[in-house]
């Protein structure tokens, strides 16, 4: 059975109970803000654009220099990723990440995509090779609405 994915609201906010409540009351004031940053990792011809992605993989891995590297240190070819080879089946490549998932734990990309696949997407289970198709479906299904 698949493990729930459950994002708890202060898992980026210090241990320490009386900085915390600070913590939170700060972000509570900003976080329906828009996020300016000159860091990026978006290209700005997405936007400019605003074409549709056709798949979760072209969307969240392909694009993503920090979880195709993460696989690719792993022994995964980029090849069978898609980023240097276009003529992948995107849901295949998307198998190859969802099964090595767990090398991302702790990491900065495991807490984005997490609060990606639950916020933006509502699945409410974790990546897995069990549910790589549920989240291909899920993502994939979404991207073709207007919302996304």
């Amino acid at each position: 059975m698949p493990r729930k994915l459950e994002l708890h609201p202060d898992r980026l906010l210090p241990v320490d109970p009386s900085v915390r409540t600070l913590a939170r009351d700060l972000y509570a004031s900003v976080k329906d803000l828009p996020i300016i940053s000159p860091h990026g990792h978006t290209d700005p011809r997405w936007f400019a654009g605003n074409e549709t992605f056709g798949n979760a993989t072209d969307l969240l891995l392909v694009p993503d220099h920090y979880v195709f590297r993460m696989l690719y240190s792993q022994g995964v070819a980029l090849e069978d990723l898609g980023v240097r080879n276009k003529h992948v089946d995107p849901r295949a490549a998307w198998r190859l990440f969802a099964e090595r998932y767990d090398l991302f734990r702790g990491t900065p990309s495991r807490m984005w995509l997490d609060w990606v696949f639950a916020e933006a997407f509502g699945i409410s289970v974790q990546l897995s090779a069990e549910t790589s198709d549920l989240y291909f479906d899920t993502i994939t299904h979404a991207l073709g609405t207007d919302v996304f």
